[in-house]
């Protein structure tokens, strides 16, 4: 196992800066996620954490050693690719063995290493099968089995379940946590899927045009953003998004550089619109643009003084229903400043009941 530390690390490409002055430490035996858009930078962060890109500037440092000048296959990281790259022509055991043959290990070591590791990832069947033989999920575990043997201190995995069909995606999802649980080695796993990110990673890391966005629990990632990008890109649908300026009238004074407001689609309630009542809420009268229902929740697109906006309802749907009122309480708006970084800071002068388009307070 290993802390990893980027101290200021930079990357140019033709004189484009496509990662910059980054300084994260992804803690020792973590299950690190790096998510973002595409062309964010992170996967280019990945290659020069295992040495397969030269980074412009800064230190990059595994455990105790800064391995700025050491080669790729001497910083003791296996990685896993989406494209698995797996000899076509062994055997599953010709695969995870081939690494271990390079390194002179003894025969009844490697027998030893490929008889354990195969049980941890359920191949031990089919160790005399060829990869084209196998499904998707099982050429998978032999990418990872084939990295697990050589122990390595960091397993870096560069969006390995991409190729994978939904259904079969939540299945490795699962088996990883697990993995990592058994292993208990430092994983630092790109992916652009959010879904992955939140449900995998005790840590994530948000990626947007080269620069730490945030870098926290997925919990806090998606309870206290620190920013407008990442508030609209964790969470499915995103947190809705307005200008101030667009509800100001229908808010009590704030107090504070406010420049955005949001809210996550779960928090807002729907009414009829002549049963609309209550205080401590911004109240909207709005009219359903959509509607998708989706089983156990409804997801409505709206739109209103502020603009379209999506909510996540839990309720029956409103059949046969056009105008309605969106209700939010204060206590779950964000507050952004004009620069779109979050201003904690902000609160409201007074709390009292606001007329907002004809609903009733």
């Amino acid at each position: 196992m290993a802390e990893i530390r980027l101290k200021n690390v930079s990357k140019i490409f033709k004189d484009e800066k496509v990662v910059k002055d980054i300084d994260i430490t992804i803690k020792d035996g973590s299950f690190t996620v790096i998510v973002g858009p595409s062309g964010c930078g992170k996967s280019t962060t990945l290659r020069m954490i295992a040495g397969l890109e030269r980074q412009t500037s800064g230190e990059i440092w595994i455990g105790d050693d800064c391995v700025n000048d050491t080669e790729p296959g001497k910083r003791n990281i296996a990685m896993v690719f989406q494209n698995y790259a797996l000899y076509p022509t062994m055997t599953v055991r010709g695969n995870i063995e081939f690494g271990l043959v390079n390194k002179k290990i003894p025969k009844e070591e490697r027998e030893k290493l490929i008889q354990d590791i195969s049980e941890i990832v359920g191949l031990t069947e089919y160790l005399d099968q060829k990869p084209q033989n196998l499904s998707g999920g099982q050429r998978q575990r032999v990418a990872l089995a084939r990295a697990m043997v050589k122990k390595p201190k960091v397993f870096i995995l560069d969006e390995p379940l991409s190729n994978l069909d939904a259904k079969l995606r939540g299945q490795m999802r699962i088996e990883l946590i697990q993995l990592h649980k058994k292993l208990g080695t430092t994983f630092v796993y790109v992916t652009h899927d959010q879904v992955e990110a939140m449900s995998m990673g005790d840590e994530i890391i948000v990626l947007n045009k080269g620069t730490v966005q945030q870098m926290d629990s997925p919990m806090n990632v998606y309870h206290n953003p620190e920013n407008v990008f990442t508030a609209e890109f964790i969470g499915t649908p995103a947190m809705n998004i307005f200008a101030y300026e667009k509800v100001k009238k229908h808010l009590p004074p704030l107090i504070g550089n406010v420049g955005f407001v949001g809210f996550r689609p779960e928090h807002a309630l729907l009414e009829r619109m002549e049963n609309g009542s209550g205080s401590m809420f911004l109240r909207l009268a709005s009219k359903i643009i959509t509607m998708e229902t989706l089983g156990a929740e409804t997801i409505y697109t709206v739109e209103n003084a502020a603009g379209k906006m999506n909510i996540k309802s839990f309720i029956e749907p409103f059949d046969n229903i056009q105008e309605i009122t969106v209700a939010i309480p204060y206590e779950k708006l964000y507050y952004f400043d004009e620069q779109g970084k979050r201003n904690h800071g902000a609160v409201m002068e007074r709390l009292e009941p606001v007329l907002v388009g004809g609903a009733k307070a």
